[in-house]
């Protein structure tokens, strides 16, 4: 799977769950530390936000702290619609082969990319955990994502961004080999 079907495909998966969210469930726990829903949706809206900025050029000081603070507020579908829709068309647009400003310094967008799918994927998964609905994700996607990141374990590891890998049988579900190579208990 290229690219822009997996993200199209990560960001489906994240929708989906979104649509099952309810008002009441966003004081709920997640996998994700201590986010509660409402921060996991918090983060995955504000990163939806950022991207069309980032792909445009702009730096980080440029964008600055425009996305800072609640952007969920009591409607969270219409939050994600509006953060998704501007994304979504901005990658639509986006040339994969340019580069873009991240926290680490310039990246390629298709690395960007890849992160922003893989972001997309585990926080969907996540986002199911807290709300008590289908964790199953798109098997494609999945493999996807795993064969992307695999190679890069141990610089996901040192990235401090997920917590460590967690063992996992060899003869595991392709979900449940990426889900704990992200720190996720499958």
């Amino acid at each position: 799977m290229e690219l822009l079907p997996a993200h199209r495909a990560a960001m489906r998966e994240f929708d989906n769950r979104v649509r099952r969210t309810g008002i009441d469930q966003l004081d709920n726990a997640t996998p994700c530390g201590e986010w509660r829903v409402r921060d996991l949706l918090n983060h995955l809206v504000s990163e939806q936000l950022w991207a069309p900025w980032l792909l445009e050029g702009h730096t980080l000081e440029q964008v600055g702290d425009r996305f800072d603070g609640d952007l969920v507020g009591e409607d969270p579908q219409a939050a994600w619609d509006r953060a998704s829709s501007a994304a979504r068309a901005a990658w639509d647009n986006a040339k994969l082969s340019g580069r873009v400003h991240v926290t680490g310094g310039k990246i390629p967008v298709e690395d960007y990319g890849w992160q922003m799918t893989m972001d997309l994927a585990v926080h969907a998964w996540d986002l199911a955990k807290g709300i008590g609905a289908d964790t199953g994700l798109d098997p494609e996607l999945v493999e996807a994502v795993r064969t992307v990141f695999e190679p890069h374990l141990a610089a996901l590891a040192d990235s401090g961004l997920f917590a460590p890998a967690k063992p996992v049988s060899v003869s595991a579900a392709p979900q449940s080999r990426l889900l704990a190579m992200l720190g996720r208990q499958p």
